[in-house]
C-alpha cells in the first residue's frame, strides 16, 4: 500500500469517525424510558402520517422501532442506532443496529426505521440470533409523501417487512444492507 494510499485510509477512518460524532446520536446510554419515549414517538407519527402501519402493526408478530440511525462516512463509512422491539404493544428487547461500508461516500444522513415481523418464526429467528443481519427476506415498504407506506397483499406476505423514512442529511439513499442487529442492555 503506498504512502498516499495509506495516508488517504487514514484520513477516511478519522473522517467516519468525526462525521459520526458530530452526528450525535442522542439516544446513546440514557437507559429504557428514554427509548421507550422516543419509540412511542415514532409509533404515533407513523400511525397519524402513513396509512396502514397501524394495521401492519396490529397484524405483525412484533415490531423494532429505531427511532434514530445515524450513518456517516468519508470512503469508509459506519452506521449507528438503538430500538426496542415490542410484542403485542410492550418492550420486550432492546436493540443496537450497526453497520460499517467502503467505497465512494461523503456525507451523512439520520433517517428511521421499523422492522415489522409478520411470521413467528422471523421473530423467533430474530429475538434468538447473536446479531441478526439483514436478509433477502426483508421486503420494503416505501412511503411517498404520506402514501400508503407501499404496503400491499404481496409486501403484507414477507416474513419482515421494513418501513425507511425520515431521512435528512447529505447521503442519498438509505439501506439497511449491511445492518446487524445486536440484543443490548440500555
Amino acid at each position: 500500500m503506498g504512502e498516499i494510499t495509506r495516508r488517504g485510509l487514514m484520513a477516511g477512518l478519522g473522517g467516519a469517525g468525526v462525521v459520526l460524532a458530530g452526528c450525535a446520536n442522542p439516544v446513546g446510554g440514557n437507559g429504557a424510558d428514554v427509548l421507550d419515549a422516543r419509540a412511542d414517538a415514532m409509533r404515533d407519527f407513523l400511525f397519524s402520517r402513513y396509512p396502514g402501519t397501524r394495521e401492519l402493526a396490529e397484524d405483525a408478530r412484533g415490531v423494532l422501532y429505531m427511532p434514530l440511525v445515524t450513518e456517516g462516512g468519508l470512503f469508509l463509512g459506519g452506521t449507528y442506532g438503538r430500538g426496542v422491539l415490542r410484542i403485542d404493544g410492550a418492550s420486550v428487547d432492546y436493540y443496537s443496529a450497526t453497520g460499517a461500508s467502503f467505497g465512494l461516500q461523503i456525507g451523512a444522513q439520520q433517517y428511521a426505521h421499523a422492522l415489522f415481523f409478520m411470521t413467528r418464526e422471523a421473530l423467533e429467528d430474530f429475538r434468538r440470533s447473536e446479531g441478526w443481519g439483514v436478509s433477502a427476506d426483508l421486503r420494503y415498504a416505501t412511503p411517498e409523501g404520506g402514501a400508503a407506506a407501499g404496503i400491499d397483499t404481496t409486501t403484507r406476505q414477507a416474513p419482515v417487512i421494513a418501513l425507511v423514512f425520515g431521512q435528512a442529511g447529505l447521503i442519498a439513499g438509505a439501506s439497511l444492507s449491511g445492518l446487524k442487529y445486536t440484543r443490548i442492555i440500555p
